[in-house]
């Protein structure tokens, strides 16, 4: 695990350039034919270009695992009949995801607008490969590092994207983790030795809890019907985003990499 933590790395942008998306989009019936060769032939693997339409999905080679672009809009990864991981993109019947040749996985509408992605951009020939016996979904550099999990990100929680519960945030070095806790509160954990816990939100007693990092710029703790618990200081800061230091510190940033807000002020 401590391998894995250190050689994944997260990218910062999210937005994908229309010009990227038109050199690898398909239409029409070639874009029927290509999704229907990932379903059947990829063996749970989503490779560069490679698309999942709606209602089309990956099974892992043991059967067990299965990543279905739901009618819907989301993205789901299930273990069996279980949900473990889901993209935020329900509402958005028609949506569509890619692996995208410049390395990052993206949810499109429809009609071709991004609606959601992995912050891994500038990883070309990254793909997605679904676990056998059990882990999580991970998205795998072209020379097989790990880059992105479905159940973790490492360093930084980029604008718009959200943490579920039993979902973190890991310092690069692995020593400290930001964990949206089941029972509804936000926790950072030193993980060296006993694990202990160094800075909480007021919010347990939540169950059903998520926090997002907004894109307006604050970072959101809300409860099971989106009602919101507590937030940091930062709104009006579009684009900002989260970061898990090495040093045991939670920092959201601005866009231009500015200090926002830090847990320990």
């Amino acid at each position: 695990m401590k391998a894995f933590r250190k050689k994944m790395a997260l990218a910062l942008a999210v937005v994908v350039a229309s010009d990227v998306f038109l050199t690898s989009q398909v239409s029409g019936t070639a874009a029927a034919d290509t999704a229907d060769v990932v379903r059947e032939q990829a063996e749970g693997r989503l490779g560069p270009g490679e698309w999942l339409l709606p209602g089309q999905s990956l099974t892992s080679q043991s059967g067990r695992f299965r990543l279905i672009q739901q009618k819907q809009g989301n993205l789901v990864f299930y273990d069996g009949t279980t949900a473990l991981w889901t993209s935020p993109t329900s509402g958005n019947p028609g949506a569509k995801a890619t692996m995208q040749k410049e390395g990052n996985l993206v949810i499109y509408t429809s009609d071709n607008k991004p609606l959601w992605g992995t912050p891994t951009a500038g990883n070309r020939g990254a793909y997605l490969l679904l676990p056998e016996s059990g882990g999580d979904l991970v998205l795998y550099s072209r020379d097989n590092e790990p880059l992105w999990s479905s159940r973790f990100y490492i360093g930084k929680l980029p604008s718009g994207h959200s943490l579920r519960a039993g979902q973190s945030v890991r310092s690069q070095n692995g020593r400290f983790k930001l964990l949206q806790q089941k029972e509804g509160n936000v926790v950072l954990y030193d993980m060296q030795g006993a694990q202990r816990a160094l800075w909480t939100t007021p919010t347990a007693g939540k169950p059903g809890a998520r926090s997002i990092m907004q894109p307006e710029g604050n970072f959101v703790v809300y409860d099971a019907n989106l009602k919101p618990l507590w937030t940091t200081p930062t709104a009006g800061n579009t684009g900002a985003w989260l970061a898990v230091g090495n040093d045991g510190q939670v920092i959201i940033y601005s866009r231009d990499n500015q200090p926002l807000w830090s847990n320990r002020r």
